[in-house]
This record gives C-alpha cells, sequence and structure tokens, in this order.
C-alpha cells in the first residue's frame, strides 16, 4: 500500500507544471462527493526525523459548511500504535489523507482540547488546489502589492476569539497548531510579546526546537515531510511548522488551514527535522528544527498555505550592537516583510537583545542611533535615549516599542508598499538611571514686545540626583501679534504629542510625508521651549504654515479637515532647545503678555 502512495508523490511530483495541472491533480485525488462513512485510507506525517510514516485512516462522515460557506470538513478517526498514544499534534496540519489510492484532503482541525481519540477533520483536496488556481492569475502580482498596503487592518485567523464565551466554542473544532519555535529567545520576551503576535494573527501554539537555515537536509521532502515558515532568522529565529499535503515540480500545498490568512505572503520556507514528538493532553506538539530553505511561501489562505520551491524570500536584514559592556555585542539577524508582523517582529528581537545580556539591569539606560533604509526615500532616524521612569515599562521595552512604532507608521501608509532594504541598530549602555523630571519653570518677564529676547530658567531633578539648572534664551519674532504668547516648556513626547493628538492622526500621509514627520520628531534627551500663539495653523502633510491669516483659512476652507490640511488652534512661532544627558520627563505652561 505504501508503494501505491509513493508512485502517486513521484508522479505528482514529475508532472510538468502548466494550466492543465489542476485538471491532472483532479484525477490522482478524490472529491468529497465521493467521500462516505466507513471508507478506509492511510495518511502520512512525520513522528521523529524526515521520513512520513502511516497512520490508518477511518471515515466518519462529512461535517457540511463546518468551515465556512461552501467549506467542508471530513470527519476521521487516525488508527495505529503512535497516533493513538500521541494523538493530533500541533505541527501534523498538512498530513495528507489518501482514500481508495487518491489524495483527499489534509489533517488540519482537532475536535476539542482533551479528547481521548485522534479524531480530526481533513480540509478536502479540492479547496486546496483553489489556492494554486489564485496564484496563476494574472492579478497576483497587484495583489501583492495591495496586500502589504492592507495588512495593518485586522484579520481573523485561526484560534482568535474576541470573548470568552466565544473562545469555549471555537474549542470545539479548531485549526491543528502550528508550533510557533522561538530560536534564541528567552522566556520573558517570550510571555512580554505572546498577545502581540495574537494581536497580528499569529495564535502561539508554543513548541520547542530551533531555527537553523544554514544547516543542510539532504533528504528530499515529499507528502507528509514536515516543513517551516520562517517569520525571524539569523542570531534569533521563529519559525511555524506543519506539514506538506500536496507537490508539483513548481510549488506544495500545506497546513490545509490557515497561519495567518493574509492572502498574499512572502516567508522563506525550509525543511524541517522532527526530533520528537510530545504527548500532552493539553498541548500536544512536534519538537521541530526548521533547516535548510527551500523557497517561499507565497499564499496563505483559509483552506492552506502555498510555497514555491527555489523562490528567494524579501527579508528585512537588520544588525543590532549594543556597546558599553566588556566588549561590543553585535546581532545579525533578518525579519520578515509584512505590514502586521514585522513591527511586533522587530520589537521582539529588539527587546531580546538587550534584555538577554549580563550587562542588563533594572536601572539601565540606553542611547540609541540608528537608520531604516527604505528604497527610494531618505533614511528614517533612530536617535534618541530611552530610562526606566516611575511606574513606566523598562528602557529596554520603550526602546522596542519606539522602534516598531515606527516600523508600523511605515508601513500603515494606503498609497504606496514600502521596500524596507535593512536596520541598523547601536545601543550605549549606561548601568544607572538617566531620568530627569522637570521640576519647575519661570520666565524673567512677564510683558515683552515683537523682537526682544527673553530668558526661561528651567530646574529639573535627575533620579537621586542634584537639581539642575538651564536657561534658555528665545526671540519673540517681529511678526508675532499682540496679545498672549503661550511659553510651552516640556520634554521631546509631549511637544510631539500636541502635533499628533489632534486629527491628524486620523488622516494617513503618503510615505515621503511619513518619513519626513518622523524625522522630524523631537528626542527624549533634550529640554524645548516653544512659542505659541493664539492665531491658527495649518498642516499639510508633514509641512506646517504658522499664523495663517483669516482671509487665506477662508480660502483655504474647503481643505479644512480634511487629508490635505488640518487646523490648529494656536501656531508654534518659535522653538528652541538644549541637549541633557538624561531622559527629560514633564512639561509646563507660561503666559506672557505682547505689547
Amino acid at each position: 500500500m505504501r508503494k501505491v502512495y509513493l508512485a502517486l508523490a513521484v508522479l505528482t511530483y514529475l508532472t510538468p507544471i502548466s494550466v492543465r495541472a489542476v485538471e491532472t491533480a483532479a484525477a490522482r485525488t478524490i472529491a468529497i462527493d465521493e467521500i462516505r462513512a466507513g471508507m478506509h485510507g492511510v495518511a502520512y506525517t512525520v513522528f521523529q526525523g524526515t521520513q512520513p510514516e502511516a497512520m490508518d485512516v477511518e471515515v466518519l462522515g462529512i461535517l457540511r459548511d463546518v468551515n465556512g460557506p461552501k467549506s467542508d470538513l471530513i470527519l476521521v478517526r487516525l488508527h495505529g500504535k503512535k497516533i493513538e498514544y500521541t494523538g493530533v499534534v500541533a505541527g501534523m496540519s498538512g498530513s495528507p489523507v489518501y482514500l481508495d489510492g487518491r489524495l483527499a484532503g489534509a489533517l488540519s482541525y482537532r475536535i476539542g482540547e482533551f479528547s481521548k481519540e485522534p479524531i480530526a477533520g481533513v480540509t478536502p483536496i479540492g479547496e486546496m488546489l483553489e489556492i494554486s488556481a489564485l496564484d496563476r492569475r494574472p492579478e497576483s502580482a497587484t495583489t501583492t502589492a495591495k496586500a502589504g498596503l492592507s495588512g495593518a487592518s485586522k484579520t481573523s485567523s485561526p484560534g482568535e476569539a474576541s470573548t470568552t464565551k466565544i473562545a469555549s466554542y471555537a474549542n470545539l473544532m479548531k485549526p491543528i497548531g502550528a508550533p510557533l519555535v522561538f530560536s534564541g529567545f528567552r522566556d520573558e520576551t517570550i510571555q512580554q510579546f505572546a498577545a502581540k503576535f495574537s494581536s497580528a494573527g499569529v495564535v502561539p501554539v508554543m513548541g520547542a526546537g530551533s531555527v537553523s537555515t544554514d544547516m543542510k537536509q539532504p533528504e528530499a521532502i515529499e507528502p507528509g515531510s514536515a516543513v517551516s515558515a520562517i517569520l525571524v532568522r539569523g542570531d534569533m529565529g521563529i519559525a511555524a511548522t506543519c506539514s506538506v499535503t500536496y507537490m508539483d515540480p513548481q510549488r506544495l500545498l500545506a497546513c490545509g488551514h490557515p497561519l495567518l490568512q493574509y492572502g498574499t505572503v512572502n516567508l522563506p520556507m525550509t525543511k524541517a527535522n522532527v526530533l520528537a514528538t510530545l504527548p500532552s493532553p493539553a498541548n500536544a506538539f512536534k519538537i521541530v528544527n526548521a533547516t535548510e530553505p527551500i523557497g517561499s511561501f507565497v499564499q496563505d489562505r483559509h483552506t492552506g498555505i502555498m510555497g514555491l520551491l527555489g523562490k528567494d524570500p524579501e527579508m528585512i536584514a537588520v544588525t543590532l550592537t549594543v556597546h558599553g559592556g566588556p566588549s561590543d555585542k553585535t546581532f545579525h539577524y533578518e525579519v520578515l516583510n509584512n505590514a502586521r508582523l514585522s513591527p511586533v517582529a522587530m520589537m521582539a528581537t529588539v527587546f531580546n537583545a538587550l534584555r538577554g545580556m549580563n550587562e542588563y539591569g533594572e536601572e539601565t539606560t540606553y542611547r540609541m542611533n540608528g537608520q531604516i533604509s527604505v528604497a527610494g526615500y531618505p533614511k528614517v532616524k533612530l536617535e534618541n535615549m530611552y530610562a526606566p521612569v516611575d511606574g513606566s515599562a523598562p528602557a529596554a521595552m520603550l526602546a522596542a516599542l519606539s522602534v516598531g512604532d515606527r516600523f508600523s507608521r511605515i508601513f500603515d501608509n494606503p498609497y504606496e508598499q514600502p521596500t524596507v532594504n535593512g536596520v541598523q541598530l547601536d545601543f550605549n549602555l549606561v548601568k544607572e538611571r538617566r531620568w530627569a523630571r522637570l521640576e519647575n519653570v519661570h520666565t524673567d518677564v512677564t510683558e515683552a514686545r515683537p523682537g526682544d529676547d527673553i530668558t526661561v530658567e528651567a530646574v529639573l531633578r535627575p533620579y537621586r540626583g542634584e537639581g539642575i539648572v538651564k536657561q534658555i534664551t528665545m526671540h519673540v519674532p517681529t511678526s508675532v501679534s499682540r496679545g498672549p504668547l503661550r511659553i510651552l516648556v516640556s520634554d521631546g513626547s509631549t511637544l510631539d504629542q500636541f502635533r499628533r493628538s489632534t486629527p491628524a492622526l486620523a488622516s494617513k500621509l503618503d510615505l515621503a510625508s511619513t518619513i519626513a514627520t518622523l524625522n522630524k520628531e523631537h528626542s527624549n534627551n533634550s529640554l524645548y521651549v516653544s512659542l505659541l500663539e493664539a492665531d491658527p495653523e495649518a498642516m499639510v502633510a508633514d509641512k506646517v504654515m504658522p499664523t495663517l491669516p483669516l482671509s487665506v483659512m477662508n480660502v483655504m476652507e474647503g481643505m479644512r479637515g480634511t487629508q490635505e490640511m488640518v487646523v490648529l488652534g494656536e501656531s508654534s512661532v518659535n522653538e528652541a532647545s538644549t541637549p541633557l544627558d538624561y531622559v527629560v520627563s514633564g512639561a509646563q505652561l507660561l503666559t506672557i503678555n505682547i505689547k
């Protein structure tokens, strides 16, 4: 019997790919309407190593529309010494099921959490082959661009639920998990970012293993072999693993359910070696090493994922160096290029690198310098300082969130798919909490005239240190109108939030304006003084037009409140700053009268 299925697999592999491929596949497959309760067959999966092993299959019936409208599942019971011992485990999804010598589909769904029998749902192969047809359509290139732009919007994924009640219902029938292996990550990092991966569409089914894409695996893959989709590779790795269902000379189908259901994707595809299959009533999974690259996963759909053999994936290269210890430590790795997951992957890897060092302590402060390279645009500057502030997250988390925020804003534009060529990050580690709170401000005058200079004095209180006095001289522009003039003394975050808290946030900018805005943002380790006049100010994309006359405002009224223009109630007519070797926190307002 095994020879029959191996012959089918060989025939599949030798069939030339063309428009006739789906028709040829149909001749080797069995339609769901031909399947009856009581039929017997065989399924293949890897329990250990790289060789798929057989499991007997008994058809229990057909579940109509259980996986969505016109989306059926074949309910089966699995037999065999190993499967009856392990049960249906994470990593088994995609295992091919054959009935009457023809491919019926992929093991893909499990029933309940603590089932005593290996009963599973099978995604029909006819629904999986639709994915190949999607990828051959001429508009697939356009879909690729659109997928990146829409990636920031939330898409439902397997196992997600908005309430406890819905989650309990979903547990009755849910996808067999693809174990998400974190290689080179600390437990703390995984715990910190599990929720963020979930909100981005990855349901963490924690596994064990490693990601070693430089490791050769001479054994050829076949239906039933384990394959991995790589999210991060290099000095740190994240991979999800399932099984191959179908192959032809150019592509393969796997999983039988979505990983993320993003549609068009670009994820590295590798072989995988199963070290062991761990049985557990609560969380059974395969312990997997992701090994040799074989191509890219390009489709992530409702009924499975599809990979192209030999296709090079597009990854984002990251170099992260930490200075300040006995020796510099440099990490080289790559993260996937995806609107929703790239920011999460960047946050997790940055946090993991900073927290995973012997030099790290709760009082540690970081000075960050770096850049994000986006093809065709100026580099996005990453220059800031992070220190633990009372009641806030650790400095490593603040730095990670800052990098992730910039990635999110680069990807979250509705006009253009960004091509991120690489990321360079340098962190200088300081083994003390360098944070200072703005304690008091005052000025030497209560009245001034246009053209005058005024001095603002600020007192800052460092953490467990003596007060620091800073004086900043401001020039009052000759164009300032009579009346009250507000003086804002603040940290950089407050000054940026003053603009970002306006309706400008609701109108997303194009990529050029987004990068220009990011490069204009203020750093945390300076004290800023801003003069605010009561006349309105208009912002068009990243450009600012202060103190607009009423006549100009009337002409531009048609653009007011639209994506093209946002009006603020007051104008910033001048700004000055003084650098500090502390993370500054706080803001205060003064008011003087212009005569």
